[in-house]
């Protein structure tokens, strides 16, 4: 099994961690030039945005309530939907991978580890001004 601070960056792919590895360090280089208050203000941003962790469990607990509420009202082959997302739950918690992860990281959605590395980066800025 993956460590779990590290398990989505070392089960995606290698140009996905890249392009979002270069994107961090261009946000940085363009607050080093910034006034405190816009630093502080993208800090705020940071402390909102959702993680990959939130952003697969909104989905896969939304893709499960709407499952079983089709299959009670519906049609019972709906059921097959929340078995299906609880067993990609289930290979994420163990692996640190899922079939929905890949999608998620393509859309750049970074992990807690990443966006925490640009909140320290940027607090870092903060102390040098």
């Amino acid at each position: 099994m993956k460590p779990t601070a590290t398990r989505v960056e070392r089960s995606s792919q290698d140009y996905i961690n890249d392009e979002i590895q270069e994107e961090i360090e261009r946000r940085i280089d363009f607050y080093k030039t910034k006034d405190k208050k816009e630093i502080l203000d993208r800090i705020s941003q940071l402390d909102k945005e959702w993680d990959t962790e939130r952003v697969l469990e909104t989905n896969a607990s939304s893709l499960v309530i709407a499952g079983s509420i089709l299959a009670m009202t519906v049609n019972k082959k709906w059921a097959i939907m929340p078995a299906v997302v609880g067993s990609f739950l289930l290979q994420h918690a163990l692996q640190g991978w899922c079939p929905p992860l890949a999608i998620i990281r393509r859309a750049k959605v970074r992990t807690s580890n990443e966006i925490n590395q640009e909140r320290r980066a940027l607090l870092n800025v903060l102390e040098e001004k």
